[in-house]
């Protein structure tokens, strides 16, 4: 860790401590960024990582429930598939079971996580002021 760079879960209870609206009640918690400076984990966007939701269902007869998982950092190099794989067997398992709504949230959400899961880096590196933009390319020009 970086001497004097703020770690990424004090920078995430700021967001969370300054956010209103609401969700504002509900901790934001990011799996896999425990111990990273913001500027190392934009490195890691730099280098292809990415941050990533997976759906998940679960039925009980009549009701079905539909959710996202809390956000998860994917490293580059990593599967995003594997990453998921928790979720896609729980709605595997469980998303089935209710009548009409298993039927149709199971195949959405086993094809979001099969997928790779939604990409919400964009949202996340604006969410703490920097850009998930790749820095140092040239411009392209269009001719």
């Amino acid at each position: 860790m970086v001497r004097g760079a703020p770690a990424l879960a004090d920078v995430i209870r700021r967001l969370v401590a300054s956010s209103a609206g609401a969700y504002a009640h509900r901790p934001m918690t990011i799996k896999g960024v425990e111990g990273l400076t913001v500027g190392e984990v934009q490195d890691q966007v730099r280098q292809g990582a990415k941050f990533v939701l997976f759906g998940y269902c679960m039925s009980f007869l009549v009701i079905t429930l539909r959710r996202s998982s809390e956000v998860t950092f994917v490293r580059a190099g990593q599967s995003p598939v594997v990453a998921g794989l928790p979720y896609t067997m729980l709605s595997l398992f469980l998303g089935w079971w209710g009548f009409p709504w298993g039927f149709i949230y199971t195949p959405m959400v086993l094809i979001q996580n099969l997928g790779g899961g939604k990409d919400v880096t964009a949202e996340v590196m604006s969410a703490f002021g920097v850009s998930a933009a790749p820095q140092g390319l040239p411009p392209v020009q269009v001719k």
